[in-house]
């Protein structure tokens, strides 16, 4: 199963070139879901020492104080021949054979991110290590932790190195190797205190005791190593490291781990615990415990990424296409979202959307109510009767009929008819603006581009202005040619009155008598009437016709005309996307094809066992 730890490997090395690090993210996160071995300790606790003992090679930075300030993914890769060598992430295609220049990276590394300081990032360093003297192994060095900040550090240090080491081994997925010296009484383990607070039950924590040998003459740590000082599910494990004195002869690892061998097997106090001692039996229980892990997470793996696949292709897809480079792509991708926008205008007029009923709402009940409003009834009281008939007749009344007086009667009414035709063109034009501005927020694609949004918006409505205006001339010219052609056979077919309809020999205020004035106001009532019914039909067709028909054919032919004029740079800056939808849409790119490559391997992974 050691493909097993091969793939986390993989996995976790693309996650750390996508900057996924398992941190506070809006992006779903692979890293946080892989099982990984983290290393907490104290400053002085021997960690560095163990780390090396496990790789068998010197290579990570020493000094006074916090040395590690950054989290450091060391990957272990077993190879079966060869020379040995290092590489790390963020200098992918150079292979370091002296570890001593691998420890200067580090340091230099450290300090390209937190500057020539002493604080500290949480921002990992990713090294591989390819050796034939490692078992394949992932762990996870965190700075040592600390309980007073020295000179150049903040005060918040001491807090703020316990918060990044418990945002790595508080995750369910961590294995915590906790490093705790043999020297030291347990209960002060800064290690063994921060670990019981994430698992109090041990259940993956590995207890690991360095400095053995530098323990009080008389004393040893038996109980420790046997669990009956600190019990934890597994079995605590003893090193012993190179001393100063070896570190400063450059004393071999090779020799150093044989010289740890034989102190276990040699010193009587622990002599029956041997087989379970030292730091190569450390790192293969690690990677045998590892291998175990990575394998009952196959199953929640696989569930996590084929649920955030769908998540990321979701999302793309929310944020649209990337912008085309081409002019020609531009103009095509431009024309493509204008049409996306029509068709959901047209489908808001249609019924498939809401909005398009307002249209027959004004027609069935605004416009009637506007013309019932008019009260023709009161127009065409006996005094304003009399007033214009008796005007029409100048200073002597007609013999016949005062057909000037009918006249003038019917225009005056049917002229008041104007005010509710403009009204209903008004108010279909408030409706389909407000469909407009609809259609613009249903359509993704304007989201995108806040540039093309206005002036699609602003073309938008100028076309509905021209055809509001243009509406408006053509249904008050049917109110005008109502009052410049009168229907004859209406009047043709209206009861004759045997008697003279007036009297020259009265008074000029009184030509007509008043039943023959009723007369009149009833039949110009009645004609009124008629032409007010004809318009009430006629006015929403010269409306639906001018706006609401030529908005679904022609509302963006103005604006295609003019697109069709611009250049690539004038298209460019039609398709303006914020760069943080850029940004956006690229790391979703990115970390896409990363859980699609994770899913096939995984998947592969999975069919061969």
């Amino acid at each position: 199963m050691e493909n097993l730890i091969a793939l986390v490997n993989r996995l976790q090395r693309a996650c750390t070139a996508l900057g996924d690090h398992g941190e506070e993210s809006s992006l779903p996160t692979l890293w946080d879901a892989l099982p990984t071995i983290a290393v907490v300790g104290g400053q002085s606790s021997g960690k560095s020492s163990v780390l090396e003992s496990i790789v068998g090679k010197d290579f990570l930075p020493r000094g006074s104080g916090i040395v590690t300030r950054r989290p450091l993914v060391l990957q272990l890769h077993r190879i079966e021949e060869g020379r040995e060598y290092a590489e790390f992430g963020h200098l992918p295609r150079k292979r370091f054979t002296d570890f001593a220049a691998v420890r200067k990276e580090i340091a230099d590394e450290t300090d390209r991110e937190t500057g020539r300081s002493k604080q500290i990032s949480s921002v990992p360093i990713y090294l591989s290590i390819y050796s034939p003297n490692v078992v394949n192994l992932t762990l996870i060095d965190l700075p040592g932790l600390t309980k007073v900040a020295v000179e150049g550090q903040p005060d918040s240090i001491v807090l703020d190195i316990e918060n990044m080491v418990r945002s790595y081994i508080e995750k369910p997925n961590c294995i915590i190797l906790a490093i705790s010296p043999a020297n030291q009484d347990l209960a002060t383990s800064d290690a063994i205190k921060i670990s019981r607070e994430v698992d109090p039950k041990g259940e993956r924590t590995f207890g690991v005791l360095t400095k053995i040998d530098l323990m009080d003459k008389g004393t040893d740590a038996v109980d420790m190593l046997e669990g009956k000082s600190y019990k934890l599910q597994f079995p605590w494990i003893g090193v012993v490291n190179r001393s100063q004195a070896d570190i400063n002869k450059n004393v071999d690892m090779i020799a150093a781990r044989r010289r740890e061998r034989e102190y276990f097997s040699s010193t009587p106090e622990y002599r029956h615990l041997a087989n379970r001692m030292g730091s190569e039996h450390l790192g293969k229980v690690l990677s045998k415990h590892l291998e175990s892990v990575i394998k009952s997470r196959i199953p929640g793996l696989q569930s996590l990424i084929n649920k955030t696949i769908v998540e990321l292709e979701t999302e793309l897809s929310r944020l649209g296409k990337p912008i085309a480079t081409d002019a020609g792509g531009k103009l095509y991708m431009i024309m493509e979202i204008c049409r996306s926008f029509d068709g959901n205008f047209k489908e808001h007029l249609d019924g498939v959307r809401p909005g398009g009923d307002k249209i027959y709402y004004v027609f069935d009940n605004q416009l009637p109510a506007a013309l019932k409003r008019l009260q023709f009834d009161k127009q065409l009281s006996m005094d304003n009767v009399r007033k214009l008939i008796t005007e029409a007749d100048g200073y002597q009344p007609h013999l016949i009929a005062p057909e000037q007086g009918y006249r003038r009667l019917i225009e005056s009414s049917i002229v008041s008819m104007k005010g509710p035709a403009e009204a209903t063109v008004d108010a279909v034009h408030a409706i389909l603006k407000e469909l407009i501005h609809k259609a613009i927020s249903e359509t993704a694609e304007l989201k995108q581009y806040p540039s093309l949004r206005v002036e699609v918006s602003n073309a938008a409505v100028e076309s509905l202005e021209r055809m509001r205006d243009e509406s408006k001339k053509a249904t008050l010219q049917l109110v005008e040619m109502e009052c410049s052609y009168l229907t004859v056979d209406f009047f043709r077919k209206l009861p004759q009155d045997i008697e003279k309809g007036g009297n020259p020999t009265h008074s000029i205020f009184d030509r007509y008598n008043d039943s023959y004035l009723r007369r009149i106001g009833s039949n110009v009532l009645s004609y009124v009437n008629m032409v007010c019914a004809t318009l009430r039909n006629s006015i929403p067709k010269s409306v639906v016709y001018g706006q609401v028909r030529e908005a679904k054919r022609s509302l963006l032919d103005h604006f295609f005309t003019d697109l069709g004029k611009k250049e690539g740079k004038q298209l460019g800056t039609l398709l303006d996307e914020d760069p943080a939808i850029m940004q956006r849409r690229l790391s979703l790119a990115k970390r896409l094809e990363l859980y699609r490559a994770a899913q096939a391997e995984i998947d592969s992974v999975a069919w061969s066992k």
